[in-house]
Formats: structure tokens, sequence, C-alpha cells
């Protein structure tokens, strides 16, 4: 993988330019179940229409992953050349011949998108996009062979996944395809990241896992490698903050917490929230004790620790510190709760919306105010105001001065 290339502002000003006349083209022409660089698009979309797919009974059974060598890096420039739907064909060959710099030298490129450039994401959709219409043109939905085939294309940027009636046809029939089209443009598959699933197994796909259970049901969960990996930044912020103020630490960690489990609201992840939120617990009581070796454990709990009302009674193993204020005054902060984050069913966006096209501005007008109308918080919900700095309730006052619970000692690393 080659360095990120930074684009001076004049190149990034032209390619703003020249993308407002490219990106209404990319969107018409664009795969219909593509959802990634994708104006009124999201990962939570590319989920749906996971769901949509594999959920019903008689769905899919069989799942390929497909995992495309250095998409961005590989990318033939004479394909793009040939393909991309500029007038001025020159500029984007400057672009794409541009080179890097790294430690004073200019290195040239001979493949891939510019890295850095705000049109890249638009040219490798370019290049993806017309996978569903060859898997379409293979499997038409009109015949009772594709019927049986139930080929089906979900498209992430360069994550995607294609369902099949059975492990025979996904990797005699459909996998030789996608390699033939992605060889076209000077891609490959990568031989040990393809895979091919049964849906009870399960697939990882945008961090989330998408299996099917032994009652029939779909569920998607954040998968465990997501969750690990969330946990392990959380960890290393704490690592790094052993000096810090308790506040500080907690101005720092709500931002992570909040977007980590926001981007996960939409699917099966209560139960992995409060998971999440004891071993973060967890961490946080390991770093109040180291601060203060010779206090007890019930000082620790009221110095650190306090009551946030809320649901099931409220909690009282909220970490809190403070920060400073307006007109130097201090401000309360206390801890993000994943728990608290509502789950919401997110509604799918239709396939063939075109944000360009004035047929479909009252739709996405609906659907935006929708949106915002449903983002009130849970009936009982402590979930703070945006700015993340929550002030306590008089219910602190009164949980504060009561004798602490003694915490077990044995609390295990997240």
């Amino acid at each position: 993988m080659r360095p990120l290339g930074i684009p001076t502002m004049t190149d990034r000003a032209m390619q703003a330019i020249y993308l407002q006349a490219l990106d209404p083209v990319a969107e018409t022409t664009a795969d219909r179940n593509s959802y990634g660089f994708r104006k009124e698009r999201s990962c939570a979309d590319a989920i749906c229409q996971c769901f949509i797919t594999l959920a019903m009974r008689r769905s899919p059974q069989w799942v390929l992953e497909g995992d495309i060598k250095a998409c961005f890096d590989r990318i033939d420039h004479d394909w793009l050349l040939a393909h991309v739907p500029l007038a001025d064909k020159d500029i984007l060959r400057m672009w794409l011949k541009a080179g890097y710099m790294e430690k004073h030298v200019l290195y040239k490129t001979e493949e891939g998108t510019p890295q850095g450039g705000i049109i890249s994401p638009v040219l490798a959709n370019l290049a993806l996009d017309g996978l569903e219409a060859e898997l379409r043109t293979q499997f038409p939905k009109n015949r009772r062979r594709s019927a049986r085939a139930m080929v089906n294309l979900v498209r992430y940027a360069d994550d995607f996944v294609i369902t099949g009636g059975s492990k025979e046809l996904l990797e005699n029939e459909v996998k030789p395809l996608v390699e033939q089209f992605m060889a076209t443009r000077g891609l490959e598959l990568s031989a040990e990241k393809t895979l091919i699933t049964h849906i009870t197994d399960g697939f990882d796909f945008l961090g989330q896992n998408v299996r099917k259970y032994a009652d029939g049901k779909l569920i998607t969960k954040p998968s465990t490698k997501n969750v690990h990996a969330f946990l392990e930044n959380i960890r290393e912020v704490v690592k790094v903050n052993k000096q810090a103020t308790a506040g500080h630490l907690v101005v720092q960690l709500n931002p992570k917490i909040r977007g980590w489990s926001l981007y996960h609201r939409h699917i099966c992840a209560k139960r992995t929230f409060n998971l999440v939120d004891h071993a973060i617990f967890g961490l946080l009581w390991q770093w109040a004790k180291r601060r203060h070796p010779n206090k007890g454990l019930r000082w620790i709990k009221r110095k650190y620790f306090a009551f946030a009302p809320g649901e099931a009674g409220g909690n009282s193993w909220v970490f809190f510190g403070e920060v400073e204020g307006s007109e130097n005054t201090r401000k309360r902060v206390s801890l993000y709760l994943a728990s608290q984050t509502r789950i919401r069913r997110h509604i799918k966006i239709r396939e063939d919306v075109n944000p360009y096209d004035p047929a479909w501005e009252d739709y996405l007008v609906r659907r935006h105010d929708s949106a915002r109308g449903s983002s009130r918080p849970a009936k009982g919900s402590t979930a703070p105001p945006e700015d993340g700095l929550p002030a306590y309730s008089k219910a602190y006052e009164k949980h504060s001065s009561a004798p602490a619970p003694r915490p077990q000692r044995d609390v295990r690393k997240a």
C-alpha cells in the first residue's frame, strides 16, 4: 500500500469542481445495491439489504464474502481513462499520474486512484459499478434457474457479499465471473480472504456479524473482531492517560464510546453494549485504584463513581470528573455509557433513489424529517445532551452521601 498523497489546495479545488459534474453521472449509472461513498446511503442501508435478502425461510443459504486485494491502489489507469465520463481526459490523467512525495522523493503512480483525493471515492465506485448488472445478465430474475440460484449483490465501496442457492454455484459460476470482471479493471480477489460461508455459520460485514440461528431467525450483532478492536482502543486511551484528571479522561472517552454505539444502534446490540460498559468499568476501576493505592475502596467509589438516574432505578457506578467551564467555573462531566444508546431500527433507503433527480426530492425530504423526528431519547434514558457534558440532577446529591457498596475485587480485564 502506497503512502497517503495529500493534494494541494489548487488540486483539491479543481477536483471539487469536476466532482460536481461527475457525481450525478456516477449516481445515475451506479449499481442499485451499492451503498459506499454515495449521498444519502450508509453502512446501515447495506446491512438492512443483507437482512432483506437473507432473513426469510426460503432465502439463499450461502454467501460469498468478497475481498479485493488493495483495491484503491491497483485500479487500472487505462480502464479509468477509457470509461470515466470526463470530457477532459488530460486532467484526469494528470491526477492519476501525479505521484506522491515521501521524504522529499517523488514516486510515480502507475496504477490506483490518488490517495487522499476527494474525487477518488467516485472513481473507485465507477470502476466497481457494473458487477450487479453482470450478475443480473447471467442470472436474470425472470428465469426458473435464476430463481433457484438466488444470486444477489450487496456492496459497500470495495467490500461486498454475494448470495447464492448453493456452494457449488458460488464457487463454480459466480466467483469466476467476479474474477473476470475484476481482472478487466486491474483488480483481483484475495484468495485467503474471499470465503464462501453458510448463513448458519454467519459472516462479518462492515464490522457486524450476520447469522441465521437454529430457530430460523436472522440476527445481526457487532462482530467479535470489531468489539475487541474498540475495547483495545479504549484500553490504549486509558493507559496513556494514567496521570490525567478524571474529567480529561471522560472528555476523551465519550466521543469514542458514543460514535461506536451510534454506529451499532440499528442492530441487536443491547447485550453487547452492556458487556462493553462492564469492560470499560473494569478498566476505569483499575485506573482509579492505581491513582490512590493508599485509599479504601469506598473512598475511591465516592470520588470517581456517582449515581445517575435512568432505567431500572438508575446506575450508581457512573464514572465522572470535572473540567473547566465558562467563566472559570468547574463543570461536571460523566462517562457516556454504551447501554444508554437506544436501539432504533433503520429504515433502508429505496434502491433506485437518485439524490440528483428532482423526482425523489419529496421522498428525501420526508426521510430527513422522519430521521430528525426519531432522534429523541428513550423514555427514562440518561442520554446526555449533544455537547456530551451533562450535569447531575439532585438525585446525585441524595445518593453521593450514601454508603458505597463494596465492589468485587476480581474485576476482570476487558
